[in-house]
């Protein structure tokens, strides 16, 4: 199992703790905290290392120019139309993924183009499920450019755990759909504006896949 990189460290620390409580708890022959700290600390670190896995995902075949992917694996929680959204000065649609901390938390990239537009929030910590995040929460804003000239936004929401935003995309980089771009740590939100004349194709409930699952076409 391929393991991010930004994980290593939350691994290798709880990792750390976990093995030398237990040898100590084991050398002084507590055998009952022993037993206890075993059942605590072992899910705990398997869960930390199950947290940051990587998987490879290959987006579906015969993609079109148009077609956005899902940027976030988790459960869609919102799509509702919205007023003049910054960046896109326009009317739009926003398609809102809730991830738990089960869900894998790489981030892709939803379409192909050119970042034009990056800006970092700073803010509350609502959990990520609340329809305040998008405006009151810690947040990382990308606004690009298609090749179209249509432009979408997409955001990295913090929620209640998620306490840090990792991303490696600049502005003026030039994007490709379903790279990998970041990562939220511990339960979080993606936003996705699209403009309003997209052709949406997710509703409330579904699941979706980073890099794989489309939801949304933009209008030619």
């Amino acid at each position: 199992m391929k393991i991010a990189h930004e994980g290593i460290p939350t691994i290798a620390l709880v990792g750390s703790v976990t093995i030398v409580t237990i040898s100590l708890s084991w050398y002084f022959l507590l055998l009952v905290p022993t037993f206890i700290l075993t059942t605590i600390l072992l899910p705990i670190w398997f869960l930390s290392i199950y947290f940051f896995r990587d998987p490879e995902r290959i987006p579906p075949t015969n993609l079109s120019d148009e077609d956005i992917l899902s940027p976030a694996d988790g459960k869609v929680v919102v799509v509702k139309e919205v007023e003049t959204v910054e960046y896109m000065e326009q009317e739009a649609i926003q398609i809102s993924i809730f991830l738990s901390p089960l869900n894998v938390h790489i981030n892709r990239i939803p379409v192909s183009g050119v970042l034009e537009y990056l800006v970092y929030q700073t803010g509350e910590y609502l959990m990520a499920w609340d329809d305040r995040a998008t405006m009151d929460n810690e947040q990382a804003k990308f606004g690009v450019k298609h090749t179209s000239g249509q432009m979408i936004l997409f955001r990295q929401i913090t929620g209640f755990l998620a306490r840090r935003i990792v991303y490696y995309i600049r502005e003026g980089d030039t994007l490709e759909r379903a790279k990998r771009f970041g990562l939220m740590k511990f339960g979080s939100r993606m936003d996705v504006v699209v403009p309003r004349s997209a052709n949406i194709l997710v509703k409330n409930g579904d699941k979706v896949v980073a890099g794989h699952s489309i939801i949304a076409k933009l209008a030619k």
